[in-house]
C-alpha cells in the first residue's frame, strides 16, 4: 500500500534533516462574548449612520470605477451583451445613491421618533359629576391649607 501521512513528514524530516516535533497542547477556541450594546441609543444610532453611510460611499466608488472599466470595454469591443452590462451598472450604482439619500431621511425620522410630549398641561379634563367635583374642590382647598 501507499505511504501513510506519519511516513511521508518522515522522510521530509530525514531530508531536512530535523527532528519531528509533536505538539500536543489542546488549543480550545475562545467562546464568543455576546456584544454588547450601548445604552444609548444615541451613539448606536450615530455609529451605525456612520458605518451604513462609509459602506454606501465605498460601493458607489467600486461601482463607478467597475463602470468605468465596462463602458470602455463595450465601446472597445462593440459588444451588446458588454453595453447590457454597462447598463445594469448604471442602474445599480444609480440604487445605491438612491440608498444613500433614503439612508438620510431614515436617520431625520429616526431622530424625530424621540417622543417629546408636553411639559406643561394648560387643559386638564375632569370626567365625573358635578358632586365629585365639588368634593375634590374641596379636598384640594383642604391641603393647600394646611401647607
Amino acid at each position: 500500500m501507499g505511504k501513510t501521512m506519519t511516513d511521508k513528514f518522515k522522510d521530509l524530516n530525514d531530508t531536512f534533516d530535523i527532528e519531528e516535533v509533536v505538539d500536543t497542547e489542546v488549543v480550545k477556541p475562545e467562546s464568543k462574548k455576546p456584544v454588547q450594546t450601548s445604552k444609548n441609543k444615541d451613539v448606536d444610532i450615530e455609529k451605525d449612520y456612520d458605518y451604513t453611510r462609509g459602506q454606501l460611499y465605498s460601493i458607489i466608488e467600486k461601482g463607478q470605477e467597475a463602470l468605468d472599466s465596462a463602458l470602455e470595454i463595450a465601446v472597445d469591443q462593440g459588444n451588446a451583451r458588454a453595453f447590457e452590462v454597462v447598463g445594469q451598472l448604471i442602474k445599480s450604482v444609480s440604487d445605491t445613491t438612491d440608498k444613500l439619500m433614503d439612508l438620510q431621511k431614515k436617520i431625520k425620522e429616526v431622530e424625530e421618533d424621540n417622543p417629546k410630549g408636553p411639559t406643561n398641561v394648560t387643559n386638564a379634563m375632569f370626567f365625573g359629576s358635578t358632586a365629585e367635583l365639588s368634593k375634590l374642590l374641596k379636598k384640594n382647598k383642604a391641603e393647600e391649607k394646611d401647607k
